[in-house]
């Protein structure tokens, strides 16, 4: 457990294990708690890094500063921090958008990418028009009150019927952060012409009832990713980490452990 300074903000951080390194990044529903199915695993092998991006868990930033421009350098003065040169990256949702902008930052720091349930900021016609339907038709469940036995947005809608447990442990794990407010995602599209020369191996993982970036805008995306994999989940929703954690952990260490040394 550390905690590094980054600009403004103290990021709150842990490693777990030894080996060929991976760090995850959580979405604006999770933190370093989250990936506890994940850590276990990995670290009989590898290197675990896990983060809380500023503001969200144990990291700590003004309100102003609470905003995804940062997120990236976020991850750099952790990598740093911990001594990690070149790392797998695992990327959820919100998280995406930092491991996708680390990536073109920083191509010789990733041996390769994961992103679930995320477009990683790639702004394709699809997924501009979703965003934009999204924000007519919907307040985000993030942030309101909620009923306990209501599946977060963040999980299948059939959650509480499969398994009410592990959709109720979601809904306390993400209840840890403070209110999330706007990410500033927004902001940081990705057009998919910064994606020429890309030669990192993406590996993308989609859940087949992902309600807040369902498998089709997902697709669309990993066409214009440079060789990028697609894998889909249909049993999982919008986290397949959490939902679906022996498929997601085998799948991803497949891919890691062929790319990520």
């Amino acid at each position: 457990m550390a905690v590094v300074k980054s600009g403004s903000a103290e990021i709150y951080y842990e490693v777990h294990g030894e080996g060929p390194p991976i760090a995850f990044s959580h979405g604006a529903g999770g933190n370093t708690l989250v990936w506890y199915n994940q850590v276990p695993y990995f670290a009989k092998d590898h290197t675990v890094v896990t983060f809380d991006h500023r503001g969200w868990g144990r990291s700590i930033c003004a309100p102003e500063d609470k905003h995804a421009k940062f997120f990236a350098d976020d991850l750099k003065a952790v990598l740093d921090d911990a001594g990690i040169e070149r790392t797998a990256l695992v990327c959820q949702s919100m998280g995406g958008w930092t491991g996708m902008h680390f990536t073109l930052d920083n191509p010789g720091r990733v041996s390769c990418l994961v992103l679930s349930g995320t477009t990683g900021g790639i702004s394709t016609p699809k997924v501009i028009e979703a965003r934009a339907a999204r924000s007519r038709s919907r307040t985000s469940d993030l942030d309101r009150a909620i009923p306990w036995n209501e599946p977060h947005l963040a999980l299948a809608a059939d959650a509480f019927e499969r398994d009410p447990s592990m959709a109720f442990l979601y809904r306390m794990l993400s209840g840890v952060n403070p209110p999330i407010g706007d990410t500033g995602t927004g902001d940081m599209g990705i057009s998919p012409s910064r994606l020429n020369g890309y030669d990192i191996p993406t590996l993308m993982i989609s859940g087949g009832g992902d309600r807040i970036f369902p498998p089709a805008i997902l697709e669309d995306v990993s066409k214009v990713i440079p060789g990028a994999q697609l894998h889909s989940i249909p049993l999982a929703g919008h986290s397949p980490y959490f939902e679906t954690p022996d498929e997601f952990n085998r799948v991803v260490g497949e891919f890691v452990n062929k790319h990520g040394m």
